[in-house]
């Protein structure tokens, strides 16, 4: 079975039609865009505020390297 094909703890990136990391991968995404699409993607099924909040603070991480 493949990596992207199996989840540890919970269904939330398994029961989507692309992983966030193979997304992530295919568009050759920088660490702190990935994590934004990682934490946007999955914050109806697992974080709820959190993984919204989590996603800013990445987004103003990704606004200050532009400063």
């Amino acid at each position: 079975m493949s990596a992207f094909k199996k989840q540890i703890d919970g269904t939330h990136y398994s029961k989507l039609k692309i992983q966030p990391t193979e997304y992530i991968i295919a568009n050759k995404l920088p660490y702190i865009e990935g994590n934004v699409i990682k934490y946007v993607t999955r914050h109806r099924d697992k974080g709820k505020h959190k993984d919204i909040e989590k996603a800013i603070h990445y987004l103003q991480m990704l606004l200050e390297k532009y400063e």
